[in-house]
């Protein structure tokens, strides 16, 4: 899941610099992680036999890229497309996984995340949706309580506790929970947007270009797969 990975603090830390981020150097970025996601989802999806036996390593490996990147910006032109490597691993086999019970739904959930991202990126630049400090703390105090959700939810189903029924569940509860964390992973694209435009403005160092590219990329695979839980469910 993505956000708050951006904040004002980052980018006034990282300016001052001759090398400063653009614009059209995050798209460039941007396009890069995406081709190593795209094809690593790929192969997974081609060859889920290969990759099954080796998910627990990798998803070990992408959290501890995520970690080191909060912490280590600097390094996010060289570990960022190593973690869109193994983030594209894992989509791809949870992606088989709900195409195998739904077919149809993988690429209706990339359409329908595509849809959001523009619809996002269109309101945010007609000014119809501000990214206002209290539309900021709103979104990033949602975000961080949905990931705290989340996490609780893991660590009882790893110990065979239980779970928390409605995160799970198809029943009209549980498709408005996941409406409502499909509403506030697409506000954090509005963040991201604004974030990055202030970057820009800033002057911020030139590896903020991929860490920017990188944050995005989490708030929209994050989306991606909160959308495919959502059909899933509404099928269900």
């Amino acid at each position: 899941m993505s956000n708050p990975l951006l904040k004002d603090s980052v980018f006034r830390m990282s300016a001052g610099s001759d090398k400063v981020m653009t614009l059209s150097g995050t798209v460039n970025k941007g396009i890069i992680l995406w081709i190593f996601l795209v094809a690593s989802a790929f192969y997974s999806w081609t060859n889920p036999n290969i990759v099954m036996p080796l998910l627990f390593p990798i998803l070990i490996c992408a959290f501890g890229l995520v970690t080191v990147l909060v912490f280590k910006k600097a390094l996010t032109p060289y570990l960022s497309p190593l973690y869109a490597i193994c983030e594209g691993l894992i989509l791809g086999m949870i992606s088989l996984h709900f195409e195998k019970s739904c077919p149809g739904i993988v690429v209706n959930s990339i359409l329908l995340t595509i849809c959001v991202l523009f619809c996002m990126l269109a309101s945010y630049k007609a000014g119809i949706l501000k990214a206002t400090s209290r539309f900021k703390k709103i979104v990033i105090l949602s975000t961080f309580t949905i990931s705290f959700v989340y996490i609780v939810d893991l660590v009882l189903n790893v110990f065979g506790l239980g779970n928390f029924s409605y995160i799970h569940n198809s029943s009209s509860l549980g498709i408005i929970i996941n409406f409502a964390v499909v509403v506030i992973a697409s506000f954090n694209l509005i963040v991201d947007f604004d974030l990055i435009e202030n970057a820009v403005s800033y002057g911020s160092h030139k590896y903020m270009e991929w860490y920017c590219a990188f944050s995005l990329m989490v708030t929209l695979v994050w989306l991606y797969l909160e959308v495919l839980r959502l059909l899933s469910k509404i099928r269900d």
